[in-house]
């Protein structure tokens, strides 16, 4: 099976269980973003020089794949998705981050020049990634506009990940010479 299938080169894509959409479908735009999204963390977790930010950071993608899967399920067909054995979001997505932004506060952070992304390459990347995941949170509320409302669990996510990556970004700052404890057994 190639990967070329030439189905999309009319202007439609398929979601889960072969429906099609427009590739500018609300939908489309949404779960796309989340996947540019889960790009920009990748780039975040190739340049990571802190032991505890890899983990996290592919935790965290390894969600965004399952969110993804969601948002490319139209809603006449979740039914069917959960059947097959596919997660959707729940609240222990956000616990998760939740107990990681708790545990990092309680460190110390500096908030020394926090508003200009770029100290480090490590925290110039999770800055990237935070604003895409507030790009991402745009496009699924323009999905609940375009009369298909997602999953709320899903914006809660987003939003605290978005808090959680200004947060890793602050923290790499602070710590750019030392590489911190080990937070990637939460």
């Amino acid at each position: 099976m190639s990967i070329v299938t030439r189905t999309g080169d009319s202007g439609s894509t398929g979601l889960m269980y072969n429906r099609r959409v427009p590739k500018s479908h609300a939908r489309v735009e949404a779960y796309g973003t989340v996947d540019e999204l889960n790009a920009t963390l990748g780039v975040a977790r190739a340049a990571a020089t802190h032991d505890f930010v890899r983990p996290m950071l592919l935790a965290i993608q390894k969600d965004l794949v399952l969110v993804m899967g969601e948002l490319a399920t139209h809603p006449s067909d979740l039914a069917r998705y959960l059947a097959d054995g596919f997660q959707v979001t729940g609240p222990e997505f956000v616990t998760r981050l939740d107990q990681w932004v708790i545990q990092i506060e309680a460190q110390g952070i500096s908030y020394k020049g926090w508003a200009t992304p770029g100290a480090t390459p490590e925290a110039a990347a999770l800055d990237v990634a935070r604003t895409t995941c507030r790009r991402a949170e745009r496009r699924i509320h323009a999905l609940h506009d375009a009369g298909e409302p997602p999953n709320p669990e899903i914006l809660i996510f987003l939003n605290r990940l978005s808090d959680l990556l200004w947060l890793l970004a602050r923290w790499v700052e602070t710590h750019a010479d030392n590489a911190g404890p080990d937070l990637a057994s939460v």
